[in-house]
């Protein structure tokens, strides 16, 4: 889980597309992603956009703050306050490596680490598969914020106080503290959330369950969030005055309605995700695989359809003398080529020679059917019996409409 209040995304692309890895020589962007930072046990690390628009915040509002404690500083306070801004983020990341080490060491593939707007994402691709994994799983990130406080403090112990070593080390020793108790909270898509999903899921032997309780708890945490922190502002809990300024009031309402959003977004994403995933299992390769007939090589396009057509069947294979597969005709090559010309155009001309990956079984299904999908990108694959017999032909835009459904019947 992340400070920024965002679940491990799931990948819920649709099967057959590829992803960008980002470059190795320097910093790259990936869609979506940012800027390639670099790699951890391969993981890639990306810092977005937005993350440069908060390092500008926290530097401004940090740099005001230390005028007041630190004025003989003059302007060096806003480099100082750069400093504080980027070691906060460095914190933020150990809480997001946490996890990822924790996915690794159970076997979960991470896509990548994003640091953004409001903190960090450990983007795991799937489920961990027991209660107890789960609560682990999202455990060790505030626990390490837990640490990284506890270190700051004792860092503070050692300098004096009213210096910029002592303000620095109150700084992230705080803040940290905050990231800590804040992921804590029993709402999804937090941390917590996550532990008392897995309590749930414990003690009823129901992930959907755990998930359910989880995500309406944490919906209601972002009304209590939205409520009660500008409550809080107006009665001086936040600014240590009798009302607090309207300046002062009017950005803490803000501030909470951004915190809000983000936790009941990501409390109902972490819903409908589960819910997709209850559906999944419906994604089986054996009820989407077309009906195939075998042709040889130099078979004229039009005498392999017709022979299709006479056994009901919706796609092609090239076999070989021995019968055994060799290619697949491609359905937008067949569309490709006039009627009157398919007479005179060999199937072998429209074929897609196999590779080991374009041979699925039959009976995958679900989460497994997509990864298997996604490893090798086509547009077709040969689906075959666990004997190795042909069973037919599994077209990706078959897949994806199916999966597309699934996702429409979870809104």
């Amino acid at each position: 889980m992340s400070e920024s209040g965002q679940p491990p995304s799931r990948d819920t692309r649709a099967p057959g597309r590829g992803e960008d890895g980002g470059g190795t020589a320097k910093p790259s962007r990936e869609p979506g992603g940012g800027i390639l930072m670099g790699r951890f046990f391969g993981v890639p690390i990306y810092v977005a956009p937005s993350w440069f628009l908060v390092a500008a915040l926290i530097t401004w509002v940090f740099g005001g703050q230390l005028d007041t404690v630190l004025p003989e500083l003059g302007g060096v306070r806003y480099l100082v306050s750069l400093f504080f801004a980027v070691a906060f983020y460095a914190s933020v990341l150990v809480h997001e490596l946490a996890h990822t080490l924790a996915a690794i060491r159970f076997r979960l593939p991470v896509r990548r680490i994003q640091l953004q707007f409001f903190g960090g994402v450990s983007e795991i691709e799937k489920d961990s598969e027991t209660p107890g994994r789960e609560f682990v799983l999202a455990f060790v990130g505030p626990l390490l914020s837990l640490v990284l406080a506890a270190v700051f403090f004792g860092g503070m112990q050692l300098v004096e106080r009213g210096t910029v070593p002592g303000v620095l080390l109150a700084g992230l020793m705080i803040s940290n503290l905050i990231v800590a108790i804040f992921n804590f909270l029993p709402g999804l898509p937090l941390d917590g959330g996550r532990m008392l999903r897995a309590v749930v899921w414990k003690a009823t032997g129901d992930p959907m369950a755990g998930t359910v309780a989880a995500a309406w708890v944490g919906r209601a945490l972002a009304l209590a969030v939205l409520i009660g922190l500008p409550l809080l502002s107006y009665a001086g809990g936040l600014n240590g005055d009798s009302g607090g300024s309207g300046a002062d009031s009017l950005t803490d309402a803000l501030l909470a309605a951004v915190l809000a959003a983000i936790i009941w977004t990501g409390a109902g994403n972490a819903l409908r995700m589960a819910r997709l995933r209850e559906r999944l299992p419906g994604l089986r390769a054996r009820t989407l695989t077309r009906r195939a007939v075998p042709v040889a090589s130099d078979t004229p396009l039009s005498e392999a359809l017709r022979r299709a057509n006479e056994a009901g069947a919706r796609a092609l294979v090239v076999v070989d003398g021995r019968g055994d597969p060799t290619a697949l005709v491609r359905e937008s090559a067949i569309v490709s080529i006039p009627e009157h010309r398919r007479p005179w155009v060999a199937v072998s001309g429209l074929a897609q020679d196999l590779t080991p990956g374009m041979r699925v079984s039959a009976d995958l299904t679900g989460e497994d059917l997509l990864d298997t999908l996604r490893a090798t990108p086509s547009t077709e694959y040969l689906v075959v019996e666990p004997t190795g017999e042909i069973y037919g032909v599994l077209s990706t835009a078959d897949v994806e409409r199916a999966f597309l459904a699934a996702m429409s019947r979870t809104s």
